[in-house]
Protein backbone atom coordinates (compact mmCIF):
# COMPACT_ATOMS: atom_id res chain seq x y z
CA UNK A 1 0.00 0.00 0.00
CA UNK A 2 0.96 3.25 -0.88
CA UNK A 3 1.24 5.63 2.11
CA UNK A 4 0.70 8.49 0.11
CA UNK A 5 -3.12 9.12 -1.09
CA UNK A 6 -4.85 11.42 -4.22
CA UNK A 7 -7.76 9.61 -4.60
CA UNK A 8 -10.78 12.19 -5.00
CA UNK A 9 -14.02 12.04 -3.06
CA UNK A 10 -16.46 10.17 -5.01
CA UNK A 11 -19.33 13.41 -6.33
CA UNK A 12 -22.92 13.15 -7.13
CA UNK A 13 -24.26 15.64 -9.78
CA UNK A 14 -21.26 17.16 -10.14
CA UNK A 15 -20.50 17.77 -5.75
CA UNK A 16 -17.78 16.12 -4.21
CA UNK A 17 -19.05 14.37 -0.89
CA UNK A 18 -16.77 14.19 2.32
CA UNK A 19 -15.15 16.79 3.70
CA UNK A 20 -15.70 19.86 1.25
CA UNK A 21 -12.10 20.06 0.89
CA UNK A 22 -10.41 20.64 -2.28
CA UNK A 23 -8.36 17.50 -3.38
CA UNK A 24 -5.73 19.75 -4.80
CA UNK A 25 -3.23 18.70 -1.27
CA UNK A 26 -1.24 15.83 -1.76
CA UNK A 27 -1.89 13.68 1.41
CA UNK A 28 1.06 12.03 2.77
CA UNK A 29 -1.16 9.84 4.89
CA UNK A 30 -4.61 10.15 6.08
CA UNK A 31 -4.27 10.01 9.57
CA UNK A 32 -6.46 12.20 11.47
CA UNK A 33 -4.64 14.13 14.57
CA UNK A 34 -5.92 15.14 17.82
CA UNK A 35 -2.88 16.69 19.16
CA UNK A 36 0.73 16.84 19.39
CA UNK A 37 3.60 17.40 21.71
CA UNK A 38 7.62 17.32 20.75
CA UNK A 39 8.07 15.09 18.04
CA UNK A 40 5.00 13.23 18.70
CA UNK A 41 1.42 13.65 16.95
CA UNK A 42 -1.52 11.59 18.79
CA UNK A 43 -4.47 10.55 16.26
CA UNK A 44 -7.95 11.22 17.27
CA UNK A 45 -8.19 7.19 18.48
CA UNK A 46 -5.43 7.87 20.65
CA UNK A 47 -2.56 5.97 18.77
CA UNK A 48 0.87 7.90 19.09
CA UNK A 49 3.39 8.76 15.72
CA UNK A 50 6.60 9.73 15.71
CA UNK A 51 6.66 12.67 13.35
CA UNK A 52 10.08 12.93 11.39
CA UNK A 53 8.74 15.55 8.83
CA UNK A 54 8.10 18.88 11.63
CA UNK A 55 5.51 20.01 10.01
CA UNK A 56 7.89 19.98 6.68
CA UNK A 57 10.86 21.83 8.77
CA UNK A 58 8.20 23.72 10.64
CA UNK A 59 7.93 22.80 14.00
CA UNK A 60 11.91 23.17 14.86
CA UNK A 61 10.65 23.75 18.48
CA UNK A 62 7.98 20.50 18.14
CA UNK A 63 4.78 20.20 18.68
CA UNK A 64 2.93 22.70 21.44
CA UNK A 65 6.11 23.89 23.07
CA UNK A 66 4.61 25.14 26.44
CA UNK A 67 7.16 28.43 25.77
CA UNK A 68 5.52 29.25 22.20
CA UNK A 69 1.98 28.67 23.48
CA UNK A 70 2.43 30.04 25.86
CA UNK A 71 3.52 33.43 24.85
CA UNK A 72 0.02 33.05 21.53
CA UNK A 73 -2.10 32.49 24.28
CA UNK A 74 -1.13 36.02 26.23
CA UNK A 75 -0.83 37.52 22.99
CA UNK A 76 -4.41 36.17 22.10
CA UNK A 77 -6.21 38.12 24.98
CA UNK A 78 -4.12 41.47 23.92
CA UNK A 79 -4.69 42.06 19.99
CA UNK A 80 -5.21 38.95 17.17
CA UNK A 81 -4.29 41.41 14.41
CA UNK A 82 -3.05 44.69 14.58
CA UNK A 83 -2.55 46.04 10.92
CA UNK A 84 0.66 47.30 10.78
CA UNK A 85 -0.23 49.82 7.73
CA UNK A 86 -2.51 51.05 10.80
CA UNK A 87 -0.93 50.80 14.25
CA UNK A 88 2.63 49.69 14.87
CA UNK A 89 2.02 47.35 17.99
CA UNK A 90 4.77 47.15 20.46
CA UNK A 91 6.24 42.85 19.35
CA UNK A 92 7.16 44.32 15.74
CA UNK A 93 10.08 46.44 17.17
CA UNK A 94 11.47 43.44 19.55
CA UNK A 95 10.88 40.80 17.01
CA UNK A 96 12.94 42.66 14.27
CA UNK A 97 15.86 43.58 17.13
CA UNK A 98 15.58 39.66 17.87
CA UNK A 99 16.47 38.23 13.99
CA UNK A 100 18.74 40.85 14.42
CA UNK A 101 20.69 39.60 17.13
CA UNK A 102 20.81 36.35 15.49
CA UNK A 103 20.99 36.75 11.60
CA UNK A 104 24.67 37.59 9.93
CA UNK A 105 25.83 40.82 10.24
CA UNK A 106 25.15 42.30 6.76
CA UNK A 107 21.31 41.39 7.85
CA UNK A 108 20.00 44.17 10.33
CA UNK A 109 16.28 45.37 9.05
CA UNK A 110 13.26 43.41 8.10
CA UNK A 111 10.00 43.45 6.52
CA UNK A 112 7.30 40.78 7.75
CA UNK A 113 4.95 38.63 5.34
CA UNK A 114 3.28 35.38 5.71
CA UNK A 115 4.73 32.45 3.68
CA UNK A 116 8.01 31.51 2.09
CA UNK A 117 6.69 32.32 -1.30
CA UNK A 118 5.76 35.53 -0.07
CA UNK A 119 9.16 36.11 1.37
CA UNK A 120 10.49 35.39 -1.82
CA UNK A 121 8.72 36.88 -4.29
CA UNK A 122 9.40 39.81 -1.11
CA UNK A 123 13.28 39.70 -1.97
CA UNK A 124 13.03 39.45 -5.85
CA UNK A 125 11.25 43.12 -5.49
CA UNK A 126 13.65 44.61 -2.67
CA UNK A 127 16.32 43.37 -5.13
CA UNK A 128 14.76 44.81 -8.71
CA UNK A 129 14.17 48.03 -6.59
CA UNK A 130 17.54 48.25 -5.16
CA UNK A 131 19.69 47.36 -8.60
CA UNK A 132 16.53 48.69 -11.42
CA UNK A 133 17.67 45.40 -13.20
CA UNK A 134 15.23 43.13 -14.37
CA UNK A 135 16.88 39.34 -14.55
CA UNK A 136 17.09 36.60 -11.83
CA UNK A 137 19.22 33.54 -11.84
CA UNK A 138 17.93 30.86 -9.52
CA UNK A 139 20.05 27.07 -9.54
CA UNK A 140 18.74 23.84 -11.04
CA UNK A 141 16.43 21.68 -8.02
CA UNK A 142 15.48 25.15 -6.18
CA UNK A 143 12.28 25.07 -4.37
CA UNK A 144 10.99 28.78 -3.78
CA UNK A 145 7.24 28.40 -3.84
CA UNK A 146 3.71 28.10 -5.89
CA UNK A 147 2.87 31.35 -6.64
CA UNK A 148 3.77 32.35 -10.16
CA UNK A 149 6.67 34.43 -10.25
CA UNK A 150 8.05 31.98 -6.81
CA UNK A 151 7.12 29.00 -9.39
CA UNK A 152 8.96 30.77 -12.61
CA UNK A 153 11.78 30.01 -9.81
CA UNK A 154 11.32 26.81 -8.78
CA UNK A 155 13.37 23.87 -10.84
CA UNK A 156 12.97 21.03 -8.28
CA UNK A 157 10.47 18.82 -10.60
CA UNK A 158 8.15 19.47 -13.16
CA UNK A 159 4.84 19.17 -11.59
CA UNK A 160 5.61 22.38 -9.66
CA UNK A 161 5.30 24.26 -12.77
CA UNK A 162 2.76 21.96 -14.85
CA UNK A 163 -0.19 24.13 -16.41
CA UNK A 164 0.91 27.10 -15.90
CA UNK A 165 2.83 28.63 -18.48
CA UNK A 166 3.99 31.19 -19.88
CA UNK A 167 5.58 31.92 -16.53
CA UNK A 168 7.47 35.09 -15.42
CA UNK A 169 10.38 36.17 -17.55
CA UNK A 170 13.49 36.52 -16.81
CA UNK A 171 14.68 33.87 -14.43
CA UNK A 172 17.29 31.81 -15.70
CA UNK A 173 18.44 28.56 -14.50
CA UNK A 174 22.34 27.98 -14.13
CA UNK A 175 23.20 24.33 -11.98
CA UNK A 176 23.77 22.91 -8.91
CA UNK A 177 26.78 21.06 -7.52
CA UNK A 178 24.50 17.82 -7.08
CA UNK A 179 27.39 15.33 -6.74
CA UNK A 180 24.42 12.27 -6.57
CA UNK A 181 23.72 13.13 -9.78
CA UNK A 182 26.64 14.04 -11.78
CA UNK A 183 28.75 11.29 -10.58
CA UNK A 184 31.54 14.04 -9.80
CA UNK A 185 33.88 14.82 -7.05
CA UNK A 186 32.60 17.86 -5.19
CA UNK A 187 35.33 19.93 -6.09
CA UNK A 188 34.79 18.74 -9.85
CA UNK A 189 30.98 19.87 -9.86
CA UNK A 190 32.06 23.21 -7.85
CA UNK A 191 34.57 24.25 -10.60
CA UNK A 192 31.95 22.88 -13.52
CA UNK A 193 28.84 24.82 -11.72
CA UNK A 194 30.83 28.23 -11.19
CA UNK A 195 32.01 28.04 -15.01
CA UNK A 196 28.51 27.48 -16.80
CA UNK A 197 27.53 30.52 -14.39
CA UNK A 198 30.01 32.02 -15.65
CA UNK A 199 28.57 31.19 -19.31
CA UNK A 200 25.22 32.24 -18.19
CA UNK A 201 26.21 35.58 -17.80
CA UNK A 202 27.80 35.66 -21.23
CA UNK A 203 25.25 33.78 -23.30
CA UNK A 204 21.29 34.60 -21.33
CA UNK A 205 21.79 37.63 -19.67
CA UNK A 206 24.24 40.09 -18.87
CA UNK A 207 25.33 40.75 -15.49
CA UNK A 208 24.33 44.60 -15.65
CA UNK A 209 20.34 43.33 -15.67
CA UNK A 210 20.66 40.37 -13.21
CA UNK A 211 19.26 41.87 -10.08
CA UNK A 212 19.63 39.15 -7.92
CA UNK A 213 20.92 35.41 -7.78
CA UNK A 214 18.93 33.50 -4.69
CA UNK A 215 19.91 29.98 -3.68
CA UNK A 216 19.09 27.39 -1.30
CA UNK A 217 21.99 27.13 0.81
CA UNK A 218 20.18 23.43 1.15
CA UNK A 219 18.61 22.55 -1.17
CA UNK A 220 14.68 21.71 0.28
CA UNK A 221 12.38 19.69 -2.15
CA UNK A 222 15.45 19.36 -4.59
CA UNK A 223 16.60 16.59 -2.49
CA UNK A 224 18.37 18.17 0.95
CA UNK A 225 21.83 18.71 -1.05
CA UNK A 226 24.03 20.96 0.83
CA UNK A 227 25.78 24.02 -1.64
CA UNK A 228 29.80 23.27 -1.25
CA UNK A 229 31.37 26.15 0.81
CA UNK A 230 33.46 27.01 -2.73
CA UNK A 231 30.44 27.19 -4.38
CA UNK A 232 28.39 29.84 -2.05
CA UNK A 233 31.54 32.00 -1.75
CA UNK A 234 32.31 31.87 -5.77
CA UNK A 235 28.38 32.85 -6.75
CA UNK A 236 28.73 35.55 -3.64
CA UNK A 237 32.32 36.96 -5.05
CA UNK A 238 30.93 37.25 -8.51
CA UNK A 239 27.71 39.12 -7.07
CA UNK A 240 29.46 41.77 -5.60
CA UNK A 241 32.23 42.32 -8.79
CA UNK A 242 28.49 42.36 -10.67
CA UNK A 243 26.64 44.45 -8.18
CA UNK A 244 24.25 41.52 -7.95
CA UNK A 245 22.12 41.10 -4.77
CA UNK A 246 23.19 37.62 -3.26
CA UNK A 247 19.68 35.99 -1.66
CA UNK A 248 20.26 33.09 0.81
CA UNK A 249 16.88 31.05 0.91
CA UNK A 250 17.33 29.74 4.24
CA UNK A 251 12.34 28.76 3.89
CA UNK A 252 13.44 25.14 4.78
CA UNK A 253 17.20 25.67 6.17
CA UNK A 254 16.46 28.17 8.35
CA UNK A 255 16.32 28.71 12.97
CA UNK A 256 18.47 25.98 13.39
CA UNK A 257 17.49 23.07 11.54
CA UNK A 258 21.20 22.83 10.39
CA UNK A 259 22.51 22.97 13.81
CA UNK A 260 23.18 26.41 13.03
CA UNK A 261 20.90 28.67 13.34
CA UNK A 262 21.37 29.76 9.91
CA UNK A 263 23.02 27.58 7.26
CA UNK A 264 25.25 30.57 5.70
CA UNK A 265 26.62 30.57 9.28
CA UNK A 266 28.81 27.01 8.49
CA UNK A 267 30.28 28.97 5.63
CA UNK A 268 30.59 32.44 7.50
CA UNK A 269 28.68 33.87 4.48
CA UNK A 270 26.66 37.32 4.55
CA UNK A 271 24.25 37.56 2.05
CA UNK A 272 22.51 40.58 0.97
CA UNK A 273 19.17 39.63 1.55
CA UNK A 274 18.13 36.58 3.96
CA UNK A 275 15.08 34.42 3.42
CA UNK A 276 12.53 33.13 6.67
CA UNK A 277 9.62 31.31 6.92
CA UNK A 278 9.05 27.81 7.98
CA UNK A 279 10.51 27.57 11.53
CA UNK A 280 10.66 31.30 12.74
CA UNK A 281 7.49 30.81 14.53
CA UNK A 282 6.86 27.13 15.06
CA UNK A 283 3.75 26.61 13.12
CA UNK A 284 2.37 29.88 13.82
CA UNK A 285 2.34 31.31 9.82
CA UNK A 286 4.86 34.01 9.44
CA UNK A 287 7.97 34.75 7.29
CA UNK A 288 10.07 37.52 6.90
CA UNK A 289 12.92 38.71 4.76
CA UNK A 290 16.32 40.56 5.89
CA UNK A 291 18.67 43.11 4.52
CA UNK A 292 20.73 45.93 5.46
CA UNK A 293 18.89 49.13 6.06
CA UNK A 294 20.74 51.10 3.84
CA UNK A 295 19.55 48.32 0.98
CA UNK A 296 15.99 48.17 2.77
CA UNK A 297 15.89 52.53 2.23
CA UNK A 298 16.09 51.78 -1.52
CA UNK A 299 12.46 50.32 -1.39
CA UNK A 300 9.87 53.06 -1.87
CA UNK A 301 7.66 53.58 0.81
CA UNK A 302 4.10 51.93 -0.28
CA UNK A 303 5.36 49.52 -2.85
CA UNK A 304 5.21 46.38 -0.92
CA UNK A 305 2.60 45.51 2.12
CA UNK A 306 0.64 42.18 3.38
CA UNK A 307 -2.67 43.05 5.13
CA UNK A 308 -1.60 40.10 7.37
CA UNK A 309 2.61 40.81 7.60
CA UNK A 310 4.02 41.49 11.04
CA UNK A 311 0.90 40.32 12.85
CA UNK A 312 0.63 40.17 16.45
CA UNK A 313 0.18 36.13 16.78
CA UNK A 314 2.73 35.46 14.76
CA UNK A 315 5.43 37.95 16.42
CA UNK A 316 4.64 36.29 19.76
CA UNK A 317 5.61 32.97 18.31
CA UNK A 318 8.39 34.32 16.65
CA UNK A 319 9.66 35.80 19.73
CA UNK A 320 9.33 32.78 22.20
CA UNK A 321 10.42 30.77 19.46
CA UNK A 322 14.09 32.39 19.16
CA UNK A 323 14.12 32.00 22.78
CA UNK A 324 13.70 28.53 23.06
CA UNK A 325 16.69 28.68 20.25
CA UNK A 326 18.92 30.73 22.00
CA UNK A 327 18.66 29.20 25.76
CA UNK A 328 21.84 28.11 26.83
CA UNK A 329 22.77 24.07 25.54
CA UNK A 330 19.78 23.76 23.01
CA UNK A 331 21.80 24.22 19.76
CA UNK A 332 24.70 21.68 21.69
CA UNK A 333 21.53 19.44 21.75
CA UNK A 334 20.54 19.86 18.38
CA UNK A 335 24.78 19.37 17.11
CA UNK A 336 24.43 16.02 19.53
CA UNK A 337 21.23 14.55 17.83
CA UNK A 338 22.78 15.26 14.47
CA UNK A 339 25.90 13.31 15.27
CA UNK A 340 24.07 10.64 16.56
CA UNK A 341 21.53 10.49 13.64
CA UNK A 342 24.24 10.50 10.81
CA UNK A 343 26.31 8.24 12.52
CA UNK A 344 23.52 5.46 12.92
CA UNK A 345 22.79 6.50 8.79
CA UNK A 346 26.29 5.32 8.51
CA UNK A 347 25.77 2.31 9.93
CA UNK A 348 23.03 1.26 8.28
CA UNK A 349 24.45 2.55 4.72
CA UNK A 350 27.47 -0.28 5.59
CA UNK A 351 24.74 -2.52 5.86
CA UNK A 352 21.83 -2.03 3.03
CA UNK A 353 22.97 -1.94 -0.98
CA UNK A 354 19.81 0.34 -1.57
CA UNK A 355 22.07 3.41 0.42
CA UNK A 356 23.96 5.22 -2.20
CA UNK A 357 24.70 8.16 0.29
CA UNK A 358 23.92 10.75 2.86
CA UNK A 359 23.84 14.53 2.75
CA UNK A 360 22.75 17.47 3.73
CA UNK A 361 23.42 19.50 7.42
CA UNK A 362 22.47 18.90 11.15
CA UNK A 363 19.01 17.66 11.09
CA UNK A 364 18.44 17.96 7.45
CA UNK A 365 19.54 14.68 6.25
CA UNK A 366 18.69 13.17 2.76
CA UNK A 367 19.02 9.52 2.28
CA UNK A 368 19.35 8.41 -1.65
CA UNK A 369 17.66 5.28 -2.09
CA UNK A 370 18.55 3.30 -4.81
CA UNK A 371 17.93 -0.25 -7.07
CA UNK A 372 20.47 -2.82 -8.12
CA UNK A 373 21.91 -0.43 -10.58
CA UNK A 374 22.59 2.13 -8.90
CA UNK A 375 19.65 4.23 -10.28
CA UNK A 376 16.86 6.46 -8.03
CA UNK A 377 14.47 4.17 -6.75
CA UNK A 378 10.99 6.02 -5.88
CA UNK A 379 9.09 2.41 -5.76
CA UNK A 380 10.96 1.15 -3.01
CA UNK A 381 11.07 4.41 -1.23
CA UNK A 382 7.90 4.65 -1.54
CA UNK A 383 7.42 1.36 0.05
CA UNK A 384 10.22 1.92 3.02
CA UNK A 385 7.55 4.75 3.90
CA UNK A 386 4.40 2.87 4.02
CA UNK A 387 6.49 0.50 6.07
CA UNK A 388 7.25 2.73 8.17
CA UNK A 389 4.54 4.32 8.95
CA UNK A 390 2.13 1.64 9.21
CA UNK A 391 4.51 -0.45 11.11
CA UNK A 392 6.46 1.42 13.36
CA UNK A 393 4.05 4.37 13.39
CA UNK A 394 7.29 6.62 12.22
CA UNK A 395 6.01 9.39 9.59
CA UNK A 396 8.77 10.62 7.12
CA UNK A 397 8.63 12.03 3.73
CA UNK A 398 10.49 11.82 0.46
CA UNK A 399 12.05 14.33 -1.75
CA UNK A 400 14.51 14.98 -4.88
CA UNK A 401 14.00 15.06 -8.47
CA UNK A 402 12.82 11.51 -8.67
CA UNK A 403 11.11 11.03 -5.32
CA UNK A 404 13.81 8.78 -3.63
CA UNK A 405 15.37 10.60 -1.29
CA UNK A 406 14.56 9.91 2.29
CA UNK A 407 14.42 13.17 4.02
CA UNK A 408 15.29 13.45 7.91
CA UNK A 409 14.05 16.05 8.95
CA UNK A 410 12.90 15.93 12.96
CA UNK A 411 11.72 18.39 15.43
CA UNK A 412 14.75 19.68 16.93
CA UNK A 413 13.81 18.66 20.34
CA UNK A 414 13.77 15.45 19.27
CA UNK A 415 15.20 12.88 22.04
CA UNK A 416 18.49 9.91 21.42
CA UNK A 417 16.08 7.50 21.81
CA UNK A 418 13.64 9.10 18.91
CA UNK A 419 16.27 8.98 17.08
CA UNK A 420 17.16 5.58 17.52
CA UNK A 421 13.68 4.75 17.11
CA UNK A 422 13.50 6.03 13.81
CA UNK A 423 16.54 4.46 12.55
CA UNK A 424 15.53 1.06 13.44
CA UNK A 425 12.27 1.96 11.91
CA UNK A 426 13.95 2.75 8.68
CA UNK A 427 16.36 -0.23 9.22
CA UNK A 428 13.26 -2.63 9.58
CA UNK A 429 11.72 -1.28 6.04
CA UNK A 430 15.03 -1.50 4.10
CA UNK A 431 15.04 -4.92 5.04
CA UNK A 432 11.58 -5.42 4.45
CA UNK A 433 10.98 -3.65 1.31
Amino acid sequence: MNVATSVAPAAVDGAPQGDHLSDVWFRLTDLQVSHGAGAVVTTTDGTDYLDFTSGIGVVNTGHAHPQVVAAIREQAGRFLHAQVNCYRHDLLAPLARGLAGITPQSIDTFFFANSGAEATEAAIKLAKFATGRTDTIVFRGSFHGRTHQAMAMTTSKSVYRANQGPLPSGVHVAPFPYTFVSGEDVDTAVTRCLREFDLLLTTQTAPDEVAAVIIEPVLGEGGYVQAPAAFLHGLRDRCRSHGIMFIADEVQSGFGRTAELFAVDHHDLDPDILVMAKGIASGFPLSAIGASADLMARWPTGSHGGTYGGNPMGCAAALATIDVLTADGFMDGVRERAVQLRAALDDLAGRHDAIAEHHGLGLMIGTEIVDGEGRPDAARTRAVLAHMLQESRVVMMSCGPFGSTIRWIPPLVVTREQVDQAVTAFGHALSAA
